[in-house]
């Protein structure tokens, strides 16, 4: 059993076994349709429960796709409905009854100890389907789909970030730590990644810099990614954030000084931090970004699971 949480606790050998058994999953599925089970059904009989205490579009339709084509189940849990979100029950005795019933649990929540407290008490694999302070199921997917697209290791690309400093990026933090790729990360200085993740950064000696120019961090980049600058933990001043960000929009003057196939990713949903003329170009993967995530979240599933090939 191996839960998922944060990259940065799961062994690069784990995380390149994952992107092979996902590259090889999604081949046999090109005559399938959504709802087909995968050869053998792997996961047949298998429960996974979910519970978002937030949002969730892409998140939630992939890993019930993911859990359907392994030929198991899933149930969603509605956070206002339980006991746990009216005080009326402990998150350890909500994680033995989701351990009895279930054989993995998802959860998108709004709290980072919540989350370590179920891992705490649960007998059952759990997987971060985003926290405040990872999102780690969307980069090893856009790990998957950068590899895709450009047939060839992400360690031999240079990879861009102009935004925020968010859980999106943290995890891409780890990823280049994992795979050792070069990663340019151009926000503005009063939103550079906080003490803890610089010193992460600085403890590994990576191939990780920081740039308050936008042009300086997409120079020479085969990917640029972006999300929204007014994210779902933002609950500070927004319009003075948004005019702290307006320098960098991401527009075909800021593209231009990517390679020329640079493509641009976006985990969604999109803001005014992209013009649509990018987001809409044949540059934007965004929707081959998104369709991907139920391929890795089954090989996800199935290293949770102890099943990988």
């Amino acid at each position: 059993m191996n839960h998922f949480i944060n990259l940065k606790d799961i062994s690069a050998k784990d995380l390149r076994k994952i992107l092979i058994d996902a590259k090889k999953r999604k081949s046999l599925r090109k005559n399938l349709n959504n709802l087909d089970v995968d050869i053998k059904a792997p996961l047949k009989g298998k429960l996974l429960i979910q519970m978002f205490e937030k949002s969730s579009l892409r998140t939630r339709l992939s890993f019930y796709l993911a859990i359907k084509q392994l030929g198991g189940s899933t149930l969603t849990l509605r956070p206002d409905e339980l006991h746990l979100s009216k005080g009326g029950e402990s998150i350890q005795d909500t994680a033995k009854v989701i351990s009895i019933f279930g054989n993995a649990f998802m959860l998108r929540t709004n709290s980072d100890k919540k989350l370590e407290e179920f891992k705490k008490h649960l007998s059952i694999p759990i997987i971060n389907g985003l926290s405040p302070s990872s999102h780690a199921t969307q980069i090893l997917s856009d790990v998957f789909t950068i590899e895709e697209i450009k047939k060839k290791p992400i360690s031999k690309l240079k990879i861009a970030w102009i935004g925020d400093s968010n859980n999106v990026l943290n995890s891409l933090i780890s990823a280049s730590i994992k795979f050792s790729f070069k990663l340019n990360i151009g926000c503005p200085i009063a939103y550079r990644p906080n003490k803890k993740i610089l010193k992460y950064i600085k403890s590994k000696k990576n191939k990780i810099l920081i740039y308050d120019d936008p042009k300086k961090a997409a120079s020479g980049a085969d990917v640029i990614f972006s999300d929204k600058v007014i994210s779902m933990n933002d609950k500070g001043n927004k319009t003075k954030k948004l005019r702290h960000f307006k320098k960098f929009r991401i527009n075909k003057e800021l593209i231009d000084f990517a390679k020329r196939d640079c493509i641009f990713l976006h985990c969604l949903p999109r803001g005014n931090e992209v013009d649509d003329k990018i987001f809409l170009s044949n540059q934007s993967k965004v929707w081959q970004q998104a369709l991907n995530r139920i391929h890795v979240q089954k090989s996800i599933l199935l290293y949770c699971f102890g099943k990988l090939r």
